[in-house]
């Protein structure tokens, strides 16, 4: 039986500081993206470099109705919703990078609707269940008229902010495990998304469009959360732990606002590891939502290498094609 993911030990702040700097030297590399048109070859030079959420916290955590974050929606004329585009070409020079991994991601520009992807299969959560487990946390508090408790909000921030597992053992099984998880996830419109077996909450079953469906529930309106629901979880995504500020964030513009939460899970049988990256960022002037899944890495910091290159790469692709400007 696979394992919940690991919880991370407590950095120094000194190691955090020397790993945000390798971090940073490893970025400098370009992904240069071949896209084949009538013959023709397009090349796409990136090198962007991270870009966490902020860290401070001038107030005590309480259930706000308000947000740092605009909320998002498509516009009308982005209904009834295309099917998205194809991100193949733009992955394939991170995709080509190994030999059994599989990779899927999604991204949705929200000030258009419009939408990207790149595979179908399905995945181990890891951790970006925990974003899911708050949802379904809220929707049932909404529906009962009242608020999270003291001991709830603790536990929701333990499990958002730093990815503590013991806190979100006791929140899953407050929701009612996979059955809890399952009906809040037809009303969030998560289709391809089934809760893990028994306690194992990090083995549930996804899709990298869903968790942009997730995601569009979280940041956007109309939405079954409540504004001041989806106000206090893009909060706590907003303020996750410096060593957990990778991912997604890779393609976001230098200092802007974002919001993100990752997973990290090592199968016991083939020793390999699994990793995703979900969140909001923002990228020269527009909103993004991206999540990026993968499965099958030989270890960890090859994952998140891998997970930051593809972001880059999809984002760059994506955005060139929303403004016209590839």
């Amino acid at each position: 039986m696979p394992e919940n993911p690991p919880r991370h030990r407590r950095r120094s702040r000194g190691e955090q500081r020397r790993r945000r700097k390798a971090r940073r030297r490893r970025r400098t590399w370009a992904v240069t993206t071949a896209v084949v048109l009538s013959g023709a070859i397009t090349g796409y030079a990136v090198a962007r470099p991270h870009s966490g959420p902020s860290h401070t916290r001038a107030e005590p955590r309480a259930l706000r109705a308000t947000s740092a974050y605009a909320s998002v929606s498509p516009s009308p004329s982005a209904s009834p919703v295309p099917e998205p585009m194809s991100l193949e070409s733009a992955l394939a020079p991170v995709t080509d990078l190994f030999g059994d991994n599989e990779m899927s991601v999604a991204v949705q520009d929200t000030a258009s609707g419009k939408r990207a992807a790149f595979g179908d299969d399905t995945f181990d959560t890891a951790s970006i269940v925990k974003v899911d487990i708050l949802a379904t946390l809220l929707l049932q508090a909404q529906d009962a008229g009242r608020r999270l408790t003291a001991r709830e909000r603790g536990y929701a921030a333990e499990m958002i902010e730093n990815s503590d597992n013991d806190s979100t053992s006791a929140l899953w099984t407050e929701i009612g495990s996979a059955q809890g998880l399952d009906a809040a996830n037809r009303r969030l419109g998560l289709t391809q998304t089934r809760g893990g077996d028994g306690t194992v909450w990090g083995v549930t079953q996804t899709t990298a469009q869903d968790q942009v469906r997730l995601l569009q529930n979280v940041f956007g309106d109309p939405s079954p959360l409540s504004s001041a629901s989806r106000a206090y979880i893009q909060d706590l995504m907003g303020h996750v732990a410096v060593d957990q500020a990778w991912g997604v964030s890779a393609a976001a513009d230098d200092d802007s606002p974002t919001a993100l939460k990752n997973g990290w899970l090592q199968r016991s049988r083939t020793r390999t590891w699994d990793v995703n990256s979900i969140g909001r960022i923002e990228r020269d002037g527009r909103v993004y939502l991206l999540a990026v899944l993968l499965n099958g890495c030989s270890t960890e910091e090859v994952g998140i290498e891998l997970v930051e290159q593809a972001s880059v790469a999809a984002v760059t692709a994506f955005a060139d094609a929303v403004t016209g400007s590839g």
